[in-house]
């Protein structure tokens, strides 16, 4: 007859079915709650505009060409902050970490060593690169690395019959000197104002660009906002609302052509945003220090830079640096010899800018040679086929204008030369087709540009 188990038999064979299981649910998820804490291999600290979207996706990306598994995010500790997990063939969880709290935090947390790379939407101050210093120089061709390109949109609710302003019209409404629609030929009554808060790169550029060039402040009675798509959506949801997003967050609102100067009035199309020509266009950055030794944060530079890190920016709703041709409609204001380009050619959705004060071309120029390049090449292009045309701001002289435009042309052609192009023409065409007014410095240095076009 069988022994009855004893309570020591009954507490040996639990624990032997315990020790099974544990045994099968670690054979069958390796990844499960057991495994240890995952490993922090990189902090990105900074913009919301890059954080809220466009960065998660460039860290899946990379993820998944470095040959990680089971990439997924997750919410971090605060609001606007998230984690990115993945693992690695032998099961280890690593874990990328992004806080979206506005540019200027971003450059804070590197100089706090709390970040391995600060994503900005406006290039880094002055101030900011003099106490980054010590690490090297933040604006060299190395540690700024533009990503993207992305346009500030004005927006309003759809209703809005309102479909044009300048940036001198912006400056006072959202000053609030122009306190009802009807003042700006629109109808509606009281303008309510929505704006990012202080911490924004969104909201510098916006004071860079058009308040500060009018000499005004923004309105105390504008209601601020950490995130753009939750402005946008109160924008959408409010009749008698304006305020101001980047390109990816227009989502239910309408934006509105925006003319600088004497710039024609220009949405904020993929096509004007790419060449940087839209009056409120901007660059997308990420900061990376010099001699930075985290290979997380090298890998992700590179990936954000390549075709498949630039198709994921074009998917997110921002606008890629991959060299496209574009038919430009010819006009009969334009001058001459720029409305036979128009009529027989096409133009390269890139302009080459210049360093502030300089004949040397920017962080941006310097990478967009390349891509230049490699579309000459894919077009077989590279003989007689394109067509520099340098751009300025006015000067006493027109013929010192046309000269110095010209010279800039000739700085673009020096480089791709070294690549084997050789150019069907170089043209200086001075101060005709601002893109921007001239009455300030930015505005100036937009001006001053090469186009590229091709036969």
């Amino acid at each position: 007859m069988p022994r009855a188990m004893t309570a020591s038999d009954k507490d040996l064979w639990g624990r032997a079915l315990s020790m099974l299981l544990l045994g099968f649910v670690c054979y069958a998820f390796p990844w499960s709650v057991f495994a240890a804490e995952p490993e922090t291999v990189l902090r990105i600290q900074g913009s919301n505009t890059i954080g809220a979207k466009l960065g998660p996706a460039l860290v899946k990306g990379m993820l998944e060409e470095e040959g990680m598994r089971a990439i997924h995010q997750t919410p971090g500790d605060r609001e606007n902050e998230v984690h990115i997990l993945g693992h690695d063939a032998q099961g280890k969880e690593i874990r990328v970490e992004l806080a979206a709290h506005g540019s200027s935090t971003g450059f804070t947390a590197l100089k706090e060593g709390s970040a391995d790379l600060a994503a900005s939407s406006r290039p880094i101050k002055d101030a900011e690169a003099k106490d980054l210093s010590t690490f090297g120089d933040l604006r060299s061709q190395y540690a700024e690395q533009v990503i993207a390109i992305d346009g500030l949109a004005i927006i309003l609710h759809p209703d809005n019959p309102l479909r044009t302003l300048t940036t001198a019209q912006l400056a006072a409404v959202f000053a609030g000197e122009a306190k009802t629609w009807e003042e700006l030929g629109g109808k509606g009554g009281a303008i309510h104002l929505y704006a990012r808060d202080d911490q924004s790169g969104t909201y510098d550029t916006f004071k860079e660009l058009v308040l500060a060039r009018q000499g005004k402040s923004l309105a105390s009675t504008a209601q601020r906002f950490e995130s753009n798509d939750k402005l946008s959506a109160a924008v959408s949801g409010d009749p008698q609302g304006i305020g101001f997003v980047g390109l990816a967050s227009i989502n239910q609102a309408r934006a509105l052509a925006i003319a600088d100067g004497d710039s024609q009035a220009m949405p904020p199309s993929v096509e004007l945003i790419a060449t940087e020509d839209y009056p409120l266009s901007r660059r997308l950055f990420i900061y990376i220090k010099p001699g930075e030794q985290n290979r997380w944060a090298q890998a992700l530079v590179h990936f954000a830079q390549s075709p498949r890190g630039q198709a994921i920016v074009d998917q997110t709703g921002f606008v890629a640096q991959q060299v496209q041709a574009i038919k430009v409609q010819a006009q009969q204001d334009m001058p001459e010899r720029y409305r036979d380009l128009a009529t027989h050619a096409q133009r390269l959705s890139v302009n080459f800018r210049f360093q502030e004060g300089s004949a040397n071309l920017d962080n941006k120029a310097l990478r967009d040679v390349q891509r230049v390049l490699d579309y000459l090449k894919q077009s077989n292009k590279l003989e007689q086929k394109a067509v520099l045309v340098g751009f300025g701001d006015p000067k006493a002289d027109p013929q010192r204008a046309e000269l110095l435009s010209k010279l800039r042309a000739m700085a673009v052609r020096r480089e791709l030369a070294k690549g084997g192009v050789s150019l069907r023409d170089v043209a200086g065409l001075g101060d005709e087709l601002p893109v921007a007014a001239n009455t300030a410095e930015e505005g100036r240095i937009r001006n001053r540009r090469v186009e590229v076009w091709v036969y």
